[in-house]
This record gives structure tokens, C-alpha cells and sequence, in this order.
């Protein structure tokens, strides 16, 4: 077993409108963790930094713990007791932005680099999606980069790449309130017209080739989604305004990031700091504070040190 370990995980964004429950990208916020063993009989100790400051979960209910345990027990193991964790994030929790799944990750590849476990990234990325629930949030926190997954009829996630055109800048307001995905997913309907299906898979497919090839129309076409935005813009008090600042200011398009509450646009370099001011001056006609940033390139996976 090794003595300490160092690992940083980013966050990410899922869905990109049409991209519902499949399509996820890193993002340039993450949350890293210092872990060691000591001699205890306390299963787990905590400190908790930036982000995670206060956060009221006890310990052995953390999702990076559960991380920890989870790829102990997949491989064979059971986790060591004595574990101190040291945990930094500046990934704000409950804004869409992958905080729960770079999170068990993160407990995941610390205990595979401090336990040394016989895990693969796909193996780890499969159990980590159990515990968390969102494959499309935690492929991007193994890989980086923009993921596709995938659900086999008899169960097998598929992991695969998807290309980014470098031209392309995400722009991300987020608000000063939270939405849980539990509530997020509470309104969404049980079933869609077969119509409505059919025009979900198209603009899905729109969205993976605009994403490849910058396309401004695809694109536009791909972030407009059918399934899940309709119903979920109704909690974000402001989206209807936020998002058609963004495009007026040069967005190929806008939407919720994740389940929200944060929103994520997509454009060029040349509209980047306009579309940031945009969102965030729109928001405050709603009495809504928003932090802003952009990013020229999707994140890379996680690191290890």
C-alpha cells in the first residue's frame, strides 16, 4: 500500500441539451483529494475545503468514500481502516456540474493508487456510475475530454470519444441557487409522443456532429432539446431570458448544464466574454447573481501523483 496519494478529478457538464443522459464533457473545475492511512480504528476521517467547506454528510455516507469503498469491494478487498482524506473542490455542488460524480471518482482512483488495485479505467468508471447514477457525468471525469455512453440490452456500458472542434468555447453561468437532481427529475413524464422520440434522436445526432464540426445550425438544432429542458425550465426562474441573451450576444445556442441550475453556452472565441456578460446581466434582472467562465478546450481526465 502506498503511503499517500494525489488525485485530482474534474467535473463536468452532461447532456448539452439533446445529449439526454449520454453525452458529457469535462469542465476546467475540479475536486482533488490527499489520501493516507494512518493507525486508527476510525474507518474515515475528513477535512473538507472550498466548495465541500460545511458540507453536513457524515463520513461514511460521502460519495468519495463510497468511491473508496466501491473499487476496494470490486476488486476483492476490503477498504482499510485509518483512512484521512483531505479533500479540496471548486466545484460548486448542485449546479449541474458533475460535483457527486467527480467526487466518487476521485474516492475510486484514490483507492486504486493507494491500495493498488487490479481496476481498468473502464472497470472503474462502471462502478463508479453505479454508486453515483450518472454514466454521462463520470465518463468525462475518468477521460476527459467530451463521452458517449451507452447501456447495452444486457446491461454493458460503452465508453466512447467524441470529437470537440477547436474552434468551439463553452461559456457557463452559474446562479446563485441550486436544483437538486432528485427535483429535476421529478418532473419529467413518465412517456413522450413516439413524434416527440423521434425528433429527440435527430437532434441528438445533430448535436454529436455539431459538436465534431462547429456547425452554427446543428448546433443551434442540438442544444434546442425536446425531452428534458421543456419541462425542467420551469424551476430555473430566469432560463427563458438568460438563454436568449446568450444567443443574441452570439451563442450558437444555450442550456441547462446537467439538470441545472446551471446554464452552458456554446460559440466562438470572438463571442466568449460577450455571451458571459450577457447571461450574467440578464440573471441579475431576475435578482439572480451569477459567477461566469469559459472554456477554449474540454478538460482532461483524472491525475494521479
Amino acid at each position: 500500500m502506498s503511503a499517500s496519494v494525489t488525485v485530482r478529478v474534474p467535473g463536468s457538464t452532461a447532456n448539452l441539451g439533446s445529449g439526454f443522459d449520454c453525452v458529457g464533457i469535462a469542465v476546467d473545475r475540479s475536486v482533488r483529494v490527499v489520501a493516507r492511512r494512518e493507525e486508527s480504528d476510525i474507518p474515515v476521517r475528513f477535512t473538507r475545503r472550498g466548495a465541500l467547506e460545511g458540507l453536513g454528510v457524515p463520513p461514511d455516507r460521502d460519495l468519495l468514500y463510497l468511491g473508496f469503498v466501491g473499487a476496494c469491494r470490486a476488486a476483492g478487498r476490503e477498504a482499510p481502516k485509518g483512512l484521512v482524506l483531505e479533500v479540496t473542490s471548486d466545484i460548486p455542488i448542485a449546479r449541474g456540474l458533475g460535483s457527486s460524480a467527480a467526487a466518487v471518482v476521485a474516492g475510486a482512483v484514490a483507492s486504486r493508487a493507494l491500495c493498488e488495485l487490479s481496476l481498468d479505467d473502464a472497470a472503474l468508471a462502471g462502478l463508479c456510475a453505479d454508486i453515483e447514477g450518472h454514466a454521462d457525468n463520470v465518463a468525462p471525469s475518468v477521460w476527459g475530454g467530451a463521452m458517449l455512453v451507452l447501456k447495452t440490452a444486457g446491461g454493458e456500458l460503452l465508453f466512447a470519444p467524441l470529437e470537440v472542434h477547436e474552434s468551439l468555447v463553452m461559456i457557463f453561468a452559474i446562479p446563485d441557487f441550486s436544483l437538486s437532481t432528485e427535483r429535476a427529475r421529478s418532473v419529467l413524464p413518465a412517456t413522450v409522443p413516439h413524434r416527440t422520440a423521434v425528433t429527440a434522436a435527430a437532434r441528438s445526432a445533430a448535436l454529436v456532429q455539431g459538436l465534431a464540426n462547429a456547425h452554427p445550425r446543428l448546433l443551434a438544432l442540438g442544444l434546442d432539446d425536446v425531452l428534458h429542458v421543456p419541462h425542467r425550465r420551469t424551476l430555473m426562474r430566469g432560463y427563458d431570458d438568460v438563454t436568449k441573451a446568450a444567443r443574441a450576444a452570439g451563442a450558437f445556442g444555450a442550456t441547462l448544464s446537467g439538470s441545472g441550475s446551471t446554464i452552458v453556452a456554446l460559440g466562438s472565441a470572438a463571442s466568449a466574454a460577450a455571451v458571459e456578460t450577457a447571461m450574467a446581466t440578464a440573471w441579475r434582472a431576475h435578482r439572480v447573481t451569477a459567477t461566469t467562465f469559459h472554456m477554449a478546450r474540454p478538460a482532461s481526465g483524472y491525475e494521479v501523483a
